[in-house]
């Protein structure tokens, strides 16, 4: 389409093409126009004229636009891990523990400092006492913690995949989380005696309590979606618990090991001080009696030690076993 005008003796032209460049003649004098949507890329903005008299568009010399302005984006997530990152706190802690000694704050017949802790552990250390303790609190919280982690797996897939086992289950695990583990040591203690049977049973209890909870909301929260998929596709119940129910429930099945591995070190403490003879728990119950707060620390110590690096070797398995998750744990 084309139209001419020539009101005053001159002449002007104005084409216009769908989306390509027009050409505006006005008296001799030749401006490049661009229609809308097709220098701006659908925007709908013309450039800014930049020749006149030519007849051509600053492209056909070969000239650049101005580039715009790179927008950084803004980071949310906690950022990249760093190596050894989690061992800042507690070496924070040591720092103010060891500044506070040194100060004179603390006085050393309530909290010995730090030298007098190395120089006790290194004593016990010398004399045997500390490892064979050590040995027999491991020994008692890897059964308490390996029957619970059983127990409370196989619970929660009853319960989970099926309803009878729901209804027959999962009441009374609801009720026994209710009442502590250590609320239960009385009858414990009157149908398996004060030995090592009562000791690892307590343990166990805690540990089953965690795993179950943990895994079965892991299980119940499935999509059933997938569920249906399997049906369609005519899985074999084996194949089912493979492909779907396993990796479904693994988020929490690794949420409720820590849980239980500190459950476990937990009930450690408590079961070692009542009538033992051997152990970390005993040996703080026996440094206590001769108000030996150096060995009472470095019991505490070989608690928080063997609590800290099982939960860190239950993050680097869980890592490992979820790689195909992308989370802001990294």
């Amino acid at each position: 389409m084309s139209e001419a005008l020539s009101p005053t003796g001159t002449s002007r032209g104005v084409a216009v093409a769908g989306d390509r460049a027009t050409a505006v003649v006005d008296g001799g004098r030749t401006r490049g126009v661009a229609a809308p949507g097709a220098a701006s890329g659908g925007s709908g903005e013309a450039p800014a004229p930049t020749g006149r008299g030519t007849g051509t568009s600053p492209a056909d010399h070969g000239a650049t636009t101005r580039p715009r302005r790179a927008v950084r984006r803004r980071r949310l997530g906690p950022g990249r891990p760093v190596p050894l990152g989690r061992l800042l706190g507690p070496a924070l802690i040591l720092a103010a523990w060891w500044a506070a000694s040194a100060a004179g704050v603390l006085d050393p017949r309530i909290l010995s400092g730090p030298a007098s802790v190395v120089t006790t552990a290194a004593d016990l250390v010398a004399d045997g006492r500390l490892q064979g303790n050590v040995l027999v609190s491991l020994q008692r919280a890897g059964l308490g913690l390996l029957f619970g982690v059983v127990a409370g797996v196989a619970l929660a897939v009853a319960a989970g995949l099926s309803r009878t086992g729901e209804y027959l289950v999962d009441g009374p695990l609801q009720i026994k989380r209710a009442i502590p583990s250590l609320a239960m040591l009385p009858l414990l203690i009157l149908w398996l005696g004060i030995g090592e049977d009562m000791k690892v049973t307590v343990i166990a209890l805690g540990v089953a309590v965690n795993m179950y909870i943990n895994t079965y909301a892991s299980l119940t929260s499935i999509d059933s979606r997938h569920v249906e998929l399997a049906e369609v596709l005519r899985l074999s119940r084996g194949r089912f618990v493979r492909k779907v129910v396993i990796p479904g429930s693994l988020p929490g099945f690794f949420v409720g090991l820590r849980l239980g591995v500190t459950s476990s070190w937990l009930g450690l403490i408590v079961v070692e001080q009542i009538n033992a003879t051997s152990g970390i728990g005993y040996m703080m119950f026996q440094a206590q009696q001769y108000a030996q707060s150096d060995v009472i620390i470095v019991g505490l110590v070989a608690y928080g030690v063997f609590g800290f690096a099982s939960d860190a070797l239950v993050r680097a398995i869980e890592r490992r076993a979820l790689s195909w998750r992308r989370t802001l744990a990294g």
